[in-house]
């Protein structure tokens, strides 16, 4: 317990630093220089590849990581969460621009969007064209994938554990739909995920009218589309119309 404490309180003191960063450059020169272990592994992290300071990824890795220094609040929750993320999109970005690394991910994107087997129509079709999907050229969608991957793993469960626990009934979809648009419409709630790691089971339950069975079922469901829908995942999100139709209700 006193290790996790002691673990915790450094944690804070490097998000207090941040915000100091934020507005005296010879702190920030100073934070950037002890975190450039972190910057550089972020950056080897989404490329799948050995990063060093002569690489243009590394540019642009710092660049984003002092935005995330400019843009960062405590109430964000931790500071290398958030700069991961701000990493994360610039390389994206800069990765796509330049249509560099195609990534080799077996990508199966219908797990988002499995419909009810009701009428017998064999759901093979569904995955064929889902693997023609992911042998696209385009490293996009692939690059999103990992991302999303990296992300949910700090849950404990990876984008390819989906197939097993996304809804597939209409009711039961509209259900998972309902109780992130709840989460949304309370954006606290996302922080707290953010930051626990957990979904509030009971909360959703009481304010959304969504029973307790099916957001244990589909939590990590739940959790990959609050993921998804914040983050910065423009193919991925192609795949959740539905329950961003839900929010926007």
């Amino acid at each position: 317990m006193f290790h996790k404490i002691m673990e915790v309180n450094t944690l804070r003191e490097l998000d207090n630093m941040a915000v100091e960063a934020a507005v005296d450059h010879q702190i920030l020169t100073r934070f950037i220089q002890q975190n450039e272990f972190f910057i550089l592994k972020s950056a080897s992290t989404l490329t799948h590849r050995y990063i060093t300071k002569s690489d243009d990824e590394w540019s642009i890795a710092l660049q984003a990581f002092t935005q995330a220094v400019q843009k960062y609040e405590l109430n964000k929750g931790s500071f290398y969460s958030f700069s991961e993320l701000i990493i994360r999109r610039r390389l994206i970005d800069y990765i796509r621009s330049q249509g560099k690394y195609s990534l080799e991910v077996s990508v199966d994107p219908i797990i988002f969007e499995t419909e009810p087997n009701e009428d017998g129509e064999d759901i093979s079709l569904h995955l064929a064209v889902a693997e023609q999907v992911s042998q696209e050229s385009n490293s996009t969608i692939r690059l999103e994938i990992e991302a999303a991957n990296d992300a949910f793993s700090h849950y404990g469960f990876s984008f390819y554990e989906l197939t097993n626990c996304s809804p597939q009934a209409k009711k039961t979809k509209l259900s998972c739909a309902k109780a992130v648009a709840f989460l949304f419409h309370n954006p606290l709630l996302i922080t707290e995920i953010h930051n626990s790691k957990q979904l509030p089971l009971k909360i959703i339950e009481k304010n959304a009218k969504v029973p307790r069975k099916i957001l244990e079922r589909h939590r990590k469901y739940i959790i990959a589309a609050v993921e998804i829908l914040s983050g910065e995942y423009p193919n991925l999100v192609e795949y959740l119309r539905y329950i961003r139709e839900e929010i926007d209700k």
